[in-house]
C-alpha cells in the first residue's frame, strides 16, 4: 500500500507529517461522531419504532413497511455508491461532494418533525430514503479518505476507534432524546421524571418526532472538523470531464478487481454478512418494540446500552485488530452477531431459547421487568458488542489493501457490495414476516445471511491481492 512518502529511514512519520495527520485524522474522526446519531436514534431506536408502532395501524405492517422503506434506499445505494466514487477520484476532492450531501441529508431530517400519528406513512418513508442516501453516500466519500490518513499499521487502530466515537456521540444524543424529550405517553414524562423540554407531548410522537430535526443540528455542528482540518484531495478535473473519466475508470476498477481473487472472495462475503447486519440495526429496535410493546423511552434506554457496549467492542477491536489482523476480528464478531440474533429471535414473552428455559410470572411493572426481556437485553449486549467491530474492522480490511488515489473507486464497489443485495435481508424478512403472520419468523432470516457470510470470509485469504 502506498502513503509511505514523507517517512523517515525508521518508517516513521515525520514530526510536520504527524502534526499534520493528527489534525486530518480528528477531523476524519469527528465525522463519524457527527453521522452516527441519525442511524442510532432516527434509523434504529427512536423514529424507526415510532414509525413501526403509531404511524402504522399494525405492527407487522409496520414492520414490513419500514423494510421496504430500507430496501428502496439500499438498492438506489448500491446502483450509485461505485459510480459516485469513481467520478469522486476523477474529480479529486471529495468534501464538495460531502456538502451537498449534507445539505440533502439536514434537510430531509429536519421534515420528519411533521410525521405526527395519522399521517401518511409514504410521506415519513420518502424522507428517510432521503436522508438514507444522503448519509450513504457521504460514508462512502468519508472512507475514501481514509487509506491517505495513516499507514497500514495504524489503519484498523483509526477505524475502530473512529467507529467507537461515532457511538459515543449516538450515545450522548440519544441519552439527551430519552431524558429530556421523549416522555411516556401514560405518564407524560421522562425517565428522569421530568416533563420534556419544549413542551413536547408524547402522546403525539413529539419525543420521537423531534429526532430527525436534532440529529440534522448536531450533524451540522460537529461535521464542521472534517471540512476544516482533514485534508483532501487536490482537483484533477472539472466536473463534466471527471464524469467521463470516472466512469471510464469504474470499468477498469471492474476489471482490475477481477485480477484480484482475493479481493472478489472478501467483497463477495461482506455482501452477504453485511446485508444480515444492516438488517439487525435497522429491523432490531422495531422487532423489540413489537415483542414486548416497549416505548419510545424503553426503546431509547435499550439503545443507550448497547451503544455503551459497542464503544467498549470497539476499544477492544481496535487492540486486537493490530494484534490478529482484521480478518480474525470480523470473524469474531461475526459469530457474537449469530449467537445473539439466535437467542432475540428464540425469545418472547414469557420464555428464552425456543422455550427451553420458561418464566412462571411475566407481569411486572418497570423498565426491563420481566425475566424475558431481561434475557433479550443478554443478547442484545452481544450485538452491541459486535456490530461495530464487525463494520470498522471490514472497512480497515479493505483500506490496508489500496491505494488513495483508487480508494473512492474500490471503496465505492465496498459500498455497493455491501448494498447491491441489501434489499435482500429486509425484503425477505418483511416478507416472511407478512407470509407467516410472525415478526419473529421474520427475524430468523437474517441468522442466514450472517452465517452464509460467515462461512464466505473463512474462505477469504488474510492477505488480499
Amino acid at each position: 500500500m502506498s502513503g509511505t512518502a514523507g517517512r523517515n529511514g525508521r518508517g516513521q512519520p515525520s514530526d510536520s507529517e504527524a502534526a499534520a495527520t493528527r489534525a486530518g485524522i480528528f477531523g476524519w474522526m469527528a465525522f463519524d461522531w457527527a453521522a452516527q446519531p441519525f442511524f442510532t436514534a432516527v434509523v434504529t431506536f427512536v423514529f424507526g419504532p415510532y414509525f413501526v408502532s403509531r404511524l402504522a395501524a399494525d405492527a407487522a405492517i409496520g414492520q414490513a413497511w419500514w423494510g421496504y422503506t430500507i430496501t428502496v434506499s439500499g438498492v438506489v445505494i448500491a446502483v450509485l455508491s461505485p459510480v459516485l466514487g469513481a467520478v469522486a477520484d476523477a474529480a479529486g476532492p471529495r468534501k464538495p461532494w460531502l456538502f451537498v450531501l449534507a445539505v440533502i441529508q439536514v434537510v430531509a431530517m429536519s421534515g420528519l418533525w411533521f410525521a405526527a400519528p395519522g399521517s401518511p406513512m409514504v410521506y415519513a418513508s420518502a424522507l428517510i430514503v432521503c436522508a438514507s442516501l444522503a448519509a450513504e453516500f457521504s460514508i462512502v466519500f468519508n472512507d475514501s479518505m481514509l487509506p491517505g490518513l495513516a499507514g497500514g499499521h495504524d489503519v484498523g487502530r483509526i477505524s475502530n476507534v473512529a467507529w467507537g466515537l461515532g457511538y459515543l456521540g449516538g450515545l450522548v444524543f440519544l441519552i439527551g432524546v430519552v431524558a429530556f424529550l421523549a416522555g411516556d405517553p401514560a405518564t407524560g414524562l421522562t425517565i428522569l421524571g421530568w416533563k420534556p423540554l419544549f413542551g413536547l407531548d408524547p402522546a403525539a410522537g413529539e419525543g420521537a418526532r423531534i429526532a430527525g430535526p436534532l440529529a440534522g443540528l448536531w450533524y451540522v455542528v460537529f461535521v464542521l472538523p472534517m471540512f476544516l482540518f482533514t485534508p483532501d484531495m487536490p482537483r484533477l478535473r472539472r466536473l463534466g470531464p471527471a464524469v467521463r473519466a470516472g466512469l471510464s475508470d469504474l470499468a477498469g476498477t471492474l476489471s482490475q478487481a477481477r485480477r484480484r481473487p482475493g479481493l472478489i472472495r472478501f467483497l463477495a462475503a461482506r455482501m452477504i454478512y453485511q446485508d444480515g447486519v444492516n438488517g439487525l440495526l435497522a429491523l432490531g429496535g422495531t422487532f423489540a418494540a413489537s415483542m414486548f410493546s416497549w416505548s419510545t423511552m424503553e426503546i431509547g434506554i435499550y439503545g443507550i446500552i448497547l451503544n455503551v457496549v459497542a464503544i467498549a467492542g470497539c476499544l477492544i477491536a481496535a487492540r486486537l485488530d493490530r494484534k490478529l489482523g482484521s480478518r480474525a476480528v470480523v470473524l469474531l464478531s461475526l459469530g457474537c452477531l449469530i449467537v445473539a440474533t439466535i437467542g432475540i429471535v428464540s425469545t418472547g414473552p414469557g420464555y428464552t431459547l425456543f422455550g427451553l428455559f420458561r418464566f412462571a410470572h411475566e407481569s411486572a411493572a418497570g423498565l426491563f421487568a420481566t425475566p424475558a426481556e431481561k434475557a433479550y437485553l443478554v443478547f442484545g449486549l452481544l450485538v452491541g458488542l459486535a456490530f461495530g467491530p464487525v463494520q470498522a474492522s471490514s472497512r480497515s480490511f479493505l483500506a490496508r489493501s489500496i491505494d488513495p488515489v483508487e480508494a473512492g473507486r474500490f471503496f465505492g464497489l465496498y459500498a455497493l457490495c455491501g448494498r447491491v443485495t441489501s434489499f435482500a435481508a429486509p425484503l425477505s424478512v418483511a416478507t416472511v414476516t407478512l407470509w407467516t403472520g410472525s415478526a419473529r419468523a421474520g427475524m430468523a432470516v437474517l441468522i442466514v445471511f450472517l452465517t452464509v457470510g460467515m462461512v464466505a470470509l473463512i474462505a477469504t485469504p488474510r492477505q488480499l491481492r
